[in-house]
């Protein structure tokens, strides 16, 4: 007999399936750039924005496990993958990020959101909040890369950790630039524990490309963003959204995004949730992330 556990993992396992084929797909012109955007599932609308290099697809695994609850929106942010730029030599920002985010729910819903928004996502959330109020209902922020949460010496460390990176890949590619990455986030590939049967996410020329673009351009919209953190705070309890600061489970505490997750809680004044496994947790364990989110969103 399957644990309760496992039978649940395997009715999941069933239910995304059945609905993996309901996925359509579709593109959006905004100003400066064409988005790329998925849609699956039904019930309110969940928009997740990925992480790091992550395009539509990064939360594959993901995905399959809310669309029963969910509509999930999944997109490619814009300069990754097939989000072409009208311009490719004009930096790309914050802002461009968030007004992306809201033209993106305009076009699939007429009233307020949900959103789940891990490390650059949940930064791209926090500025929608403070610049679009209202537009969500609830925005999960798991360790959101965002310096201007800390205090003053910690966010020196923050955005020099930052430019170490931006440093390491200019000089010598991905394979200087994943070390740094790695250490940044206190990530240990040897030993990094998932779930079982995950899609092999093999590092593609679309990818070498995504990350080339995250840590060469949207770095940099992160470390000269000027968003004042108290703003989405403020703008939140104005609109009626709520913020959920969360972290990952195994996280090292040292990491400076698991401390920008603390900052934001405490400016909340509410505690961290935890989600499974550490700072990529969203794609390592989809399952337990997918039943976290359900009830976090619940509520």
């Amino acid at each position: 007999m399957p644990t309760t556990a496992a039978a649940s993992d395997t009715a999941a396992t069933a239910t995304a399936t059945a609905t993996a084929a309901a996925v359509a797909t579709r593109t959006l012109a905004v100003p400066g750039a064409t988005l790329h955007f998925q849609v699956a599932g039904r019930g309110p609308v969940l928009l997740l924005s990925q992480s790091g290099e992550g395009d539509a697809e990064r939360t594959v695994d993901l995905v399959p496990h809310l669309t029963d609850t969910f509509t999930v929106v999944t997109y490619d942010r814009r300069g990754l993958s097939r989000s072409t730029l009208d311009d490719p030599a004009r930096p790309v920002t914050m802002a461009d990020h968030a007004d992306d985010v809201a033209r993106l729910l305009a076009e699939v819903t007429d009233g307020p959101s949900l959103m789940a928004g891990f490390s650059m996502g949940a930064a791209i959330g926090l500025r929608t909040v403070a610049r679009h109020p209202g537009l969500l209902s609830a925005l999960i922020a798991h360790e959101p890369v965002m310096p201007n949460l800390l205090a003053e010496a910690d966010r020196a460390e923050h955005l020099a950790e930052l430019a170490a990176i931006q440093q390491a890949y200019a000089a010598g590619g991905l394979p200087a630039a994943f070390p740094a990455i790695a250490r940044h986030l206190g990530i240990d590939p040897a030993h990094d524990e998932t779930e079982g049967d995950l899609t092999p996410q093999p590092l593609t020329p679309r990818r070498r490309a995504n990350f080339g673009f995250f840590i060469g351009t949207e770095f940099t919209a992160v470390t000269t963003d000027d968003l004042d953190p108290a703003e989405p705070v403020r703008a939140a309890a104005r609109a009626g959204t709520r913020i959920v600061a969360a972290t990952g489970r195994t996280t090292r505490p040292t990491v400076h995004t698991y401390r920008c997750a603390l900052a934001l809680a405490a400016r909340l004044g509410t505690e961290p949730v935890e989600f499974p496994g550490g700072h990529n947790g969203n794609t390592a364990f989809p399952r337990a992330t997918a039943r976290t989110l359900k009830t976090l969103l619940a509520r």
